[in-house]
């Protein structure tokens, strides 16, 4: 096996292997667990690929009658309503890394974002560094939007108020680990105008729970992208409390395909943890409150990426 082969079968051991400390604890149920994998199943994950077979999960096309479409439809909207709601009431920690990858597989550049985030009863927002050190990327720039897919349209996908603009086409089932989820394709019926708005809706695909009718993966991204690029975003969720479903982990591995046909390979790594009941009438914190960190530089209202 030449070389470069076998420094990158082994960066993708390392990688499932880190992942799946993450990944093994994220859904658990009194009767089922997903995610449920052991050492040697995912070595021989690794040892499949490099003799070129790939293994992966496969939708079955399963003929279901449009009233139970739009049964099982109507119940995991309902349940993002929910979700969406009660995490007006929580606190959560939010560990984001960005990299870009060079030709050889390097790191080329990182930025990297802790945060302590609640909202208020309005679903406002509310943000407190904890690390930010400075950016080192170069290709392209971390945007405002950038940020705001970090804390809305990626990690949960669709708003609940949105619910209406958008198609949602039953593709079949797919078996996850233990868990048999229903497949949908989600698109907006009419995408926003870039150019007189900031508005972003979702476009992807969700998997919904055969059993509980609840939305535990989605990938997809935001849309309309006009100058700028985002990349799509697979999410797992967690139970919480016995009785939520908040996001987990997500992550990206994607090409960035700019206007000017510059291409960047970027990393996306986003953790969500320590989720625990916070405070509803949240103040924004002033300079005095927030720790000492190195702020990142004020991004640039569009990603700027270096000519090839």
């Amino acid at each position: 096996m030449p070389a470069a082969s076998r420094a990158f079968l082994f960066a993708l051991t390392y990688q499932v292997l880190s992942n799946y400390s993450v990944c093994a604890g994220i859904y658990n149920r009194s009767t089922r667990k997903i995610m449920k994998r052991s050492l040697y199943a995912t070595f021989f994950a690794v040892l499949i690929f490099s003799a070129g077979v790939f293994a992966q999960a496969t939708i079955v096309k399963t003929d279901l009658p449009q009233g139970e479409i739009d049964n099982i439809i109507r119940k995991f909207t309902t349940g993002e309503a929910l979700f969406r709601r009660a995490l007006n009431v929580y606190a959560f920690n939010r560990s984001a890394t960005i990299q870009t990858i060079g030709m050889g597989g390097q790191v080329t550049g990182t930025f990297r974002k802790d945060s302590f985030i609640t909202f208020n009863e309005a679903g406002d927002r509310f943000e407190k560094l904890l690390f930010a050190p400075v950016s080192t990327l170069t290709e392209i720039t971390i945007t405002a939007a950038d940020l705001e897919n970090m804390g809305g349209i990626d990690p949960f996908a669709i708003e609940p108020k949105n619910i209406p603009r958008y198609n949602f086409t039953y593709l079949g089932k797919e078996k996850i680990d233990e868990l048999n989820l229903y497949v949908f394709e989600v698109t907006p019926k009419v995408i926003p105008n870039w150019k007189k708005t900031d508005e972003k809706l979702f476009s992807g695909r969700i998997w919904v729970d055969d059993e509980d009718f609840l939305i535990v993966k989605t990938k997809g991204k935001a849309v309309p992208e006009g100058k700028e690029r985002f990349p799509v975003m697979e999410t797992w969720r967690e139970s919480i409390d016995g009785k939520y479903w908040f996001p987990a982990f997500t992550s990206s591995d994607d090409d960035l395909v700019f206007e000017n046909g510059a291409v960047v390979r970027i990393r996306v790594r986003i953790k969500y943890s320590n989720y625990r009941l916070g405070k509803t009438d949240v103040r924004v914190l002033e300079e005095e409150d927030a720790p000492v960190v190195k702020p990142t530089p004020v991004p640039s209202p569009s990603p700027a990426p270096k000519k090839p």
